[in-house]
């Protein structure tokens, strides 16, 4: 594998077919064995991933190494509101490009704080976002999905 580092750059409508396949993996592989059958269903019938990046494609940055798509990233203002790297693409520092790119963003709107959410069954993540400065604030149940999760939202100083 290559050791380029990442080339972090908003999403085109081109990107559309691989940004819906990096979000199927995360979700098989990070999400779906967390998931009431239920939730799996309703997050089929539903749609949630086609109309999650229909509704948000334009607003996404999305990572790229060696013109492969790897990795992208949301945000809502200061709410870091998605982060996928598929499995091929961590370790590569493909989550820290994209992180700082979102928080560079941010600050150049002139935001103060920078705020996202994870789950408590999602350790990677979790290791993730405190080596990038952020702190535990609160903790809730989740009530996206339905499952009996505990989500944890971190924040971080601009």
């Amino acid at each position: 594998m290559s050791a380029a580092a990442p080339l972090i750059r908003p999403a085109h409508a081109d990107d559309r077919a691989a940004v819906l396949a990096l979000l199927e993996e995360t979700f098989l592989d990070t999400w779906r064995p967390q998931l009431t059958e239920q939730a799996i269903a309703d997050y089929r019938d539903n749609r949630v991933a086609e109309r999650y990046i229909d509704a948000q494609l334009p607003q996404l940055l999305v990572a790229e190494i060696d013109g492969a798509v790897l990795g992208f990233a949301g945000r809502d203002a200061g709410f870091v509101d998605s982060l996928h790297v598929s499995a091929r693409g961590r370790r590569r520092g493909i989550a820290r490009a994209l992180m700082q790119a979102l928080e560079t963003a941010m600050r150049a709107d002139g935001l103060a704080l920078a705020s996202l959410e994870t789950d408590t069954f999602n350790t990677a993540s979790q290791a993730l976002y405190l080596a990038l400065g952020y702190r535990e604030t609160a903790r809730y149940p989740d009530e996206e999905w339905n499952s009996g999760l505990t989500t944890i939202r971190y924040e971080k100083a601009l």
